[in-house]
């Protein structure tokens, strides 16, 4: 199956937008991308992954596939908006403070995101979604500033960040019993149980097993997935990244992204104890086989929620934590159908 290609995969007439915007947003030069058929739509604003995976971001241009969602359709019922947060992809600075690298600092500039195009489109309220470590500024988002908010969608949501890294961990290692890898096992078990925040070598060596063991995509006999490499091809072949992008991204990006004060920051993400009521409609969306982030405490929290407004969790089927594309697409059709709010 192709999933990617250079071919664009739609256009947006001449009265819609599709333009590449610099703002000051935290004092620093960031990258949003804009995009809509008719301005005049409700807007979404979709927060990425990571820190330093900017997918779906800016690089997303025209591009139906963005990993975390399909955005075809999307543009269509909202003015959707892609941002590259600060430390990453077109939103990389060299003189960025080191010391702005933390928790606190990007859920202000998401907040300061939001006033700006609430003005920008003259609308008293937007739309979130966020996907993985996007998730975490966006739950923060819709506790912190409901009344800004229409409604939140949390994809992959992250509830207790220690807690999943011990299940990662524990599936980790199994994973590597299977697999006779010894190394492994020696190297995880060694690493002891969370929270990891001695070092970011400490905290990078889960990763390191997660990743060699594929725990972001899901394929089998019958399910063919895009590999991560088709990521790196969603901004290779997009028309506003550069190579220096790329790199800044999946290199300097990264490295200047997971600061001291950031893997701290990531310890203290459990929000079972620090939010567990919401004032507006809030959907969390989970593939069904995410060994990456699980979805049992998604579930967990889900349960527990005190919720005014709707809530409702939806699992997608073929997917892990990249997302397939017949799972992207159903997405899609969620968040579409999460404007609904907006006229009940």
């Amino acid at each position: 199956m192709k999933f990617l290609s250079k071919k664009r995969d739609f256009e947006i007439s001449e009265t819609g937008i599709s333009t590449v915007e610099k703002l000051n947003i935290g004092g620093i030069e960031q990258t949003i991308l804009l995009q809509a058929e008719h301005i005049d739509k409700p807007v979404l604003l979709f927060i990425h992954g990571g820190p330093s995976m900017p997918l779906p971001g800016v690089s997303c241009r025209s591009r139906d596939y963005t990993v975390a969602t399909s955005t075809k359709e999307l543009i269509k019922h909202y003015v959707l908006v892609f941002w590259d947060q600060r430390g990453t992809g077109k939103s990389y600075h060299p003189s960025i403070p080191k010391e702005s690298m933390n928790l606190s600092q990007f859920i202000s500039d998401a907040e300061e995101l939001v006033d700006y195009l609430r003005s920008r489109f003259n609308q008293h309220k937007i739309f979130i979604a966020a996907h993985s470590w996007g998730s975490v500024i966006g739950l923060s988002l819709a506790a912190k500033i409901p009344n800004k908010l229409h409604a939140y969608a949390g994809i992959s949501q992250i509830v207790d960040w220690p807690e999943n890294d011990r299940l990662c961990r524990e599936w980790a290692i199994n994973e590597a019993k299977k697999r006779g890898n010894k190394k492994a096992v020696a190297e995880l078990t060694l690493l002891g149980e969370p929270p990891y925040t001695k070092s970011l070598k400490q905290w990078g060596q889960l990763r390191k097993w997660l990743m060699k063991y594929n725990s972001m995509v899901y394929t089998d006999k019958e399910i063919h997935h895009p590999r991560l490499i088709d990521a790196m091809k969603i901004m290779l072949y997009s028309p506003d990244y550069t190579l220096k992008d790329i790199y800044n991204s999946f290199y300097k990006g990264f490295m200047f992204s997971y600061t001291q004060q950031m893997i701290e920051d990531f310890s203290t993400v459990n929000f079972l104890n620090t939010v567990k009521s919401t004032d507006i409609p809030i959907y969390f969306i989970h593939g069904r086989k995410d060994v990456h982030v699980y979805g049992c405490l998604v579930q967990k929290y889900f349960d527990q929620l005190n919720a005014t407004k709707t809530k409702e969790l939806f699992w997608v089927e073929k997917s892990s934590h990249m997302f397939h594309p017949d799972d992207a697409k159903k997405i899609e059709n969620i968040l579409i159908s999460m404007q609904e709010v907006k006229y009940s």
